[in-house]
């Protein structure tokens, strides 16, 4: 898939077909995720792969908008990890790239993919902190539910050229 492609053809998908997501298919996301770019090149993250039902079962108790989970094939969730920060302040925008490419690549594989917030919410935070007994170094950032989508949303149109300033407002 052609690198334009993708990301205009890249959907939120919320229902999964039940089936299995391969190790080479993970290997996969995680690579492209940890090609990231990032402050000084710090790569500040750290990637928790899921794929327990029980667990998977209990993550929408604590991120409400997660319920896809439950049929998900796999959830990756995102950390931040003080300890690799040589720029406290990027860790948001690095983490976020991460999530980006993750994203892309599981559209690549022909995989679905949606991003659910967790972080700045404190209690999505402190509930999969204690769900996932992270230590205090890690920040949970952004949960990724993946599987084989079992719908494929409309395209559209999203360039908006009212958008675009030039040098200025």
């Amino acid at each position: 898939m052609e690198t334009l492609e993708a990301i205009k053809t890249r959907r939120s998908i919320r229902k999964f077909k039940q089936q299995a997501v391969s190790e080479e298919q993970i290997a996969v996301m995680l690579e492209a995720a940890m090609f990231a770019p990032s402050a000084g090149n710090e790569q500040p993250w750290q990637f928790i792969v899921i794929d327990d039902p029980k667990i998977l079962d209990q993550i929408p108790r604590i991120v409400s908008t997660a319920s896809m989970c439950r049929q998900a094939a796999v959830c990756f969730l995102v950390c931040a990890d003080s300890s690799l920060k040589k720029y406290p302040d990027f860790w948001v925008q690095d983490c976020s790239a991460a999530v980006q490419n993750l994203l892309l690549a599981a559209h690549a594989i022909g995989l679905g993919a949606v991003w659910a917030g967790v972080y700045p919410m404190k209690d999505r935070v402190e509930g999969l902190r204690n769900l996932l007994n992270l230590p205090v170094e890690i920040t949970p950032f952004a949960l990724i539910p993946v599987g084989y989508p079992d719908h494929e949303p409309a395209q559209q149109e999203r360039y908006k050229k009212d958008r675009v300033h030039y040098n200025g407002w």
